[in-house]
């Protein structure tokens, strides 16, 4: 099948990045349109307006810029010397993230019988590093919140070697994928978040006044950006949106969260680190960076090839937010009723004291 795309028609500026054959492009396309376009619907490729998509690609690179930015702005170099000199949290945490979330994304695609752009699309997801939305659930599961700030760090700079080993050990499992993934786009999109991420640590450390300042400003910013790319997106695809809303997606995006919620804990508690500790790793591993996720998928891959599939981080991070608000009501409902308990048993132990 041969793409063709018409002047005033989107062509990524990043295709020169991506290394992917003439042979194995078609192939995905392919795969994208025939997998996809059943029954009454017209076999064509997947189009979007040059401008639209310059300007989902600019948003959804800003956001990411920015969230990395207030990340930064919450780190103390002191609080990091503290946990890299007691590196068991923290290098427990990244093995949960980088060994459960892969395998778990690579279980799921082979047990859905994915095809390859969906297959794809949730290995990506799943090797991503940990996501700033886990430092928020963090807190409100009064977990260690300098772990989890350390956490997401650590996890973005070594998600620059990771994540392109990962995806390209787990890729040999699928047909087609061998070549497929965008290494080098990879790469440039981790490396650019080390550089604000970076600024946000040293504006904290030089300019601690400022840091608050930068970090509103930077969620006020991080909000409108969501919104803008959410409605521009929906206008790109609105003619395929179903697409998205599919069973095997779906159980993807539901399901890759809570069991990385679930093993998470698990793998804490079984390496004896504090309950506080366990409920941080939880909340990191299975919380992505949904902003680098939707900046590689919308940025590396020509949206011929990837279709609505830039989407699916929107999708996961619905059922992600759901889940961890779902968990942090079922530990707040435990935390009342037993400090009431605790609290009875204690005055019981009083009065039988006092009792002569």
């Amino acid at each position: 099948m041969k793409v063709e795309r018409k002047e005033g028609e989107m062509h990524s500026p990043v295709i020169s990045i991506v290394n992917l054959t003439g042979e194995l492009y078609s192939e995905l396309a392919k795969t994208y349109i025939e997998g996809n376009l059943t029954g009454n619907a017209t076999i064509g490729v997947f189009k979007i307006s040059y401008f639209l998509n310059q300007s989902i690609n600019f948003l959804t690179i800003l956001s990411l810029l920015v969230t990395m930015v207030s990340l930064g702005c919450t780190m103390e170099i002191s609080k990091i010397k503290e946990h890299l000199l007691k590196p068991k949290g923290v290098t427990i945490a990244l093995v949960a993230q980088f060994c459960i979330m892969p395998v778990t994304a690579f279980s799921l695609a082979k047990i859905l019988q994915m095809d390859s752009v969906k297959a794809v699309t949730v290995l990506i997801c799943g090797c991503c590093p940990g996501g700033t939305l886990s430092n928020i659930f963090s807190l409100a599961l009064k977990g260690d919140m300098n772990l989890s700030i350390v956490m997401t760090t650590c996890s973005s700079i070594v998600a620059l070697g990771m994540m392109p080993l990962l995806l390209f050990a787990f890729c040999q499992g699928f047909s087609g994928l061998e070549n497929a993934v965008p290494y080098t786009g990879i790469m440039t999109t981790l490396a650019m978040t080390l550089i604000p991420c970076t600024s946000g640590i040293l504006i904290n450390y030089y300019k601690p006044k400022y840091a608050p300042v930068v970090t509103k400003a930077g969620l006020v910013v991080l909000i409108l950006c969501s919104i803008l790319v959410s409605v521009l997106s929906g206008m790109a695809v609105k003619g395929v949106m179903w697409m998205i809303f599919i069973p095997d997606v779906l159980a993807a995006a539901a399901l890759m969260p809570l069991i990385g919620f679930a093993l998470g804990y698990v793998m804490s508690a079984v390496s004896r680190l504090n309950a506080q500790c366990c409920r941080t790793i939880s909340m990191e591993t299975g919380c992505q960076n949904i902003q680098l996720c939707t900046a590689i998928l919308k940025v590396a891959f020509p949206p011929e090839v990837i279709g609505p599939m830039f989407l699916f981080p929107l999708v996961y991070i619905m059922f992600q937010s759901a889940e961890a608000l779902l968990l942090t009501l079922c530990y707040r409902c435990y935390q009342t009723v037993k400090t009431p308990a605790q609290s009875t048993g204690q005055g019981n132990v009083k009065q039988e004291v006092k009792q002569p």
